[in-house]
């Protein structure tokens, strides 16, 4: 075989292995598109669903409006003052509501946040007179919770809720005896005498102490404020009642903590006199569970996929 026989058929061998490549990446990126328009047309599809699924809610009847303050009260969680003020609002805002209902299940948490929608609710009330507002407690209602119930007309428990806890709480650890006991040096360089306050890798400051038991009490009398401004004359205050302890739902009601016995279906019913019940929480949609499930994921693979397979890959 001569050489120009040798370097027409390399190069044709050349051209024929480039244009497979080239059918191979094709094809990649035709793989890669379809799974694109497939997940959009799920997110879509998702979220048509969810829309369809809250438009029909309420069945446009007179309902009692409901919204859950679930867990713990803190930004960025399903009890945050955004989400609770937000649905608040939306409940209020109905034509058809005839009631409003606050579903209370936390040990408490933010009070900044717990303040937030206990204004809100105070607000509320005033801008809508005619709606009445209720709050139902389900297993336990303490701390921040309990800042929150405050804020209704009328409190209704159960028998074995756990309610009250009207106190703040400032906790942390102190690690100096662990570190000496490994030999770690604490450096700590500080602009400021008391920018390094309570810091758990410091011996105990007994000014920053002094100080922080203060600030508690601070905090702790603006909650009091707040019970006494929610509760009136109903509330029945002893030594204990604002000692952070915590109470039965029966013995609640007693200590004036409470209104009465009753769940949501009960107040709905008997109080509201509008038996339907829409809730009005702000949730994650379909879609957004969706996204935060799959999304990070998602694109992690699809960003793998496309410097894999794009032009001029190294890989």
């Amino acid at each position: 075989m001569t050489d120009n026989e040798q370097w027409d058929r390399k190069l044709v061998v050349d051209l024929a292995n480039a244009a497979l490549k080239e059918q191979r990446r094709a094809r990649r990126w035709g793989i890669f598109f379809k799974l694109l328009f497939f997940g959009y047309l799920t997110v879509v599809l998702l979220l048509a669903v969810d829309w369809r699924g809250r438009g029909e809610s309420s069945g446009g009847g007179k309902h009692t409006a409901m919204v859950e303050v679930n867990g713990v009260i803190a930004p960025g969680s399903e009890a945050s003052a955004d989400k609770v003020t937000s649905s608040l609002q939306a409940a209020f805002k109905d034509k058809n509501t005839q009631g409003v209902v606050i579903r209370i299940n936390s040990p408490g948490g933010s009070p900044v946040q717990a303040q937030t929608i206990y204004d809100e609710m105070r607000r509320l009330r005033k801008k809508y007179p005619d709606i009445p507002l209720y709050a139902v407690v389900e297993d336990i209602c303490a701390s921040g919770g309990y800042f929150i119930a405050a804020g209704a007309d009328r409190i209704y428990v159960g028998k074995a809720s756990l309610v009250g806890s009207i106190g703040v709480i400032m906790n942390g650890f102190g690690f100096t005896g662990l570190m000496d006991k490994l030999g770690v040096d604490r450096r700590l360089i500080t602009a400021g005498e008391n920018k390094a306050f309570l810091d758990p890798f410091s011996p105990v400051d007994p000014k920053h102490v002094e100080f922080a038991k203060k600030l508690a009490a601070e905090i702790h009398q603006q909650f009091i404020a707040v019970v006494r401004e929610g509760r009136g004359k109903r509330l029945k205050e002893t030594p204990d009642t604002f000692s952070g302890l915590i109470w039965s739902g029966e013995k609640s009601v007693e200590l004036g903590l409470a209104d009465a016995i009753g769940s949501l279906d009960y107040v709905a019913r008997e109080v509201v006199k509008a038996e339907e019940i829409v809730d009005f929480t702000q949730k994650e949609n379909l879609a957004e569970k969706f996204a935060k499930r799959f999304g990070a994921g998602a694109a992690s693979a699809l960003a793998e996929f496309a410097l894999r397979y794009s032009p001029g890959s190294l890989r």
